[in-house]
């Protein structure tokens, strides 16, 4: 196969697999979102879905949140870890919405990027589901599944990122990198990896990977 058919392959796959695409982290506006994928960092969606409710009962918009002390943030969002990171954060860009963004969180790459505990990756995440603007956030499994798929070297997401924004039509993005992260969730996980299971890396992934596996 050539690489342009190995991407067609894989989309079709996915688009078959995924005609309707949950998204992952529980929200109903673009501040819930974004102060949802800050707690998500290193922690599981499942874990921060559990603890959003708390934290949002008390404050789901900027105004309420500045009331709550750094402390109290933390003591609600302790259980997804880096909390005292994350509550700093969640804190200080709530004072700059407010202050800079009249209370809304900033429709563009750069004012998003410039809030505390907030980088690329979760401005990239609130560019593309909260106002749909074509991006591509990598997560461990899409950094995973690019380099088992043979679609990136895996030296770093900043290189998968831009290899998947090349190999990729742009206004599929904001779908493929969610079907991407719920198809390496159940079918081609880091750990417990059953490559019978994993149809595309069966069908188009790389070499090397598949030996490695099927010699263990």
């Amino acid at each position: 196969m050539t690489k342009k058919e190995k991407v067609d392959f894989t989309i079709q796959t996915l688009k078959e697999l995924y005609p309707r695409i949950p998204i992952p982290l529980d929200h109903k506006d673009p501040y819930t979102l974004l102060i949802a994928v800050l707690m998500s960092a290193q922690s599981t969606d499942v874990r921060v879905n559990k603890i959003t409710p708390l934290l949002f009962e008390r404050a789901d918009n900027p105004y309420r949140m500045v009331q709550l002390s750094v402390e109290e943030i933390r003591e609600i969002i302790k259980p997804v870890g880096l909390s005292p990171m994350k509550s700093k954060g969640i804190h200080g860009l709530s004072k700059i919405l407010i202050e800079k963004h009249n209370g809304e969180v900033p429709q563009s790459f750069e004012d998003l990027e410039e809030l505390p505990a907030v980088g690329h990756k979760t401005a990239s995440v609130v560019m593309s589901q909260a106002f749909g603007v074509p991006a591509f956030p990598v997560d461990t499994h899409i950094h995973r599944l690019m380099y088992r798929w043979g679609f990136s070297n895996g030296k770093n997401v900043t290189q998968t990122e831009k290899d998947a924004k090349r190999l990729f039509p742009r206004e599929l993005w904001n779908d493929l990198h969610l079907q991407i992260i719920w198809y390496g969730r159940e079918y081609s996980p880091a750990r417990g990896w059953d490559l019978d299971k994993d149809i595309i890396t069966k069908t188009i992934g790389r070499k090397t990977v598949i030996n490695e596996y099927l010699k263990k």
